[in-house]
């Protein structure tokens, strides 16, 4: 009796995740119909999101960024909104702010005014434009999904997910998001250009006649059910074992790789690992399969780990970069 019991929840469980899978593949078709040459960069924003995550998308200006949140809010059917991160903005601008009111009968009380932060779908537009201090403002509300004013706690709507977009730091007016925002993100996500078919198609597709606009296909409650699905993927230990490997060869610590030590300044801690968890998770999900394996852990080895770790002046000085490290780790380390 037991045996079939099991039996049953066992195949409940496998009919949800196809179930997922199905609306998942329609999300990326939709958003598929109106982005174009940037597969990694959808996979990798979907795998953020059904992971519970938050993810930076990083590249120049012009490379759909924007469009890829909004359409995103879209075809999910999400609540969303949007913050143009500017030089001027104020944490009150994200959170919200307490407003002085007098009734009828001369009673004076505040009221707080929600500020775009309470939405299911936040898009920080150009993040790093804006100073660290108003940078900081997300920090509680990325971590625990809450906000405090004045010492009172508000909830935020449920799922909340931040997909913020940021220029190069080499470009003018941008500011370097601080180390403990960075960790916050799921996922770093580089958007780079597309290929030549693809810009070809996008450059029909956008100039003739009218441009195709996202439709909605799924709902907040079947990006729900597919977080609780992710969590409950299995994890084979040889999976596990990767993962760790790779956030502790990572650090400039008595873990590290010893060719690699001396040129770590800071790496990942263990929300990295967790990260990861969740993470090839999601992509096993995305493509149709009940568990993750260790080709997973390579391919989000670089969008986990870049953002959560930096090199030191001399590594710099000699050329060395992050994702050519992390290169280095994945080919050593599994």
């Amino acid at each position: 009796m037991n045996d079939v019991s099991g039996q049953i929840v066992q195949d409940k469980a496998i009919e949800l995740a196809e179930r997922a899978a199905s609306t998942i593949a329609k999300v990326r078709a939709g958003i598929g119909r109106v982005i174009f040459g940037q597969k990694d960069v959808i996979d990798q924003t979907l795998v953020t999101l059904l992971a519970g995550g938050h993810g930076l998308l990083i590249g120049v200006p012009g490379l759909a960024k924007t469009k890829l949140v909004e359409s995103l809010g879209t075809v999910m059917g999400l609540d969303w909104k949007r913050i143009q991160f500017t030089p001027d903005l104020m944490p009150a601008d994200i959170i919200g702010s307490e407003v002085l009111e007098e009734n009828m009968e001369r009673h004076r009380a505040f009221r707080f005014l929600k500020g775009p932060v309470f939405t299911q779908l936040l898009m920080a537009d150009e993040i790093n434009r804006a100073s660290p201090r108003t940078q900081s403002a997300l920090l509680q509300a990325m971590q625990e999904h809450q906000v405090t004013v004045a010492g009172t706690r508000f909830d935020l709507p449920k799922p909340f997910h931040v997909l913020a977009t940021q220029n190069p730091l080499e470009q003018e007016g941008t500011y370097p998001l601080p180390e403990a925002q960075l960790d916050r993100f799921l996922l770093q996500i580089d958007v780079g250009y597309p290929d030549l078919e693809a810009e070809k198609h996008m450059l029909i597709a956008t100039t003739f006649g009218d441009e195709e606009h996202p439709e909605r296909v799924c709902g907040p409650e079947a990006l729900g059910e597919a977080q609780a699905i992710v969590r409950r993927i299995p994890v084979g230990d040889k999976v596990v074992e990767s993962i760790l490997r790779l956030v502790r060869g990572a650090r400039p610590e008595a873990d590290g790789l010893a060719e690699l030590r001396d040129t770590i300044s800071w790496g990942p801690g263990p929300r990295a690992s967790q990260a990861f968890m969740l993470a090839v998770r999601a992509r096993a999900l995305i493509e149709g399969r009940l568990a993750p394996s260790t080709d997973d852990v390579a391919a989000l080895a670089g969008p986990v780990l870049r953002h959560r770790m930096a090199l030191n002046f001399a590594a710099r000085a000699e050329g060395q970069t992050v994702m050519g490290v992390i290169g280095r780790l994945v080919q050593t380390l599994l």
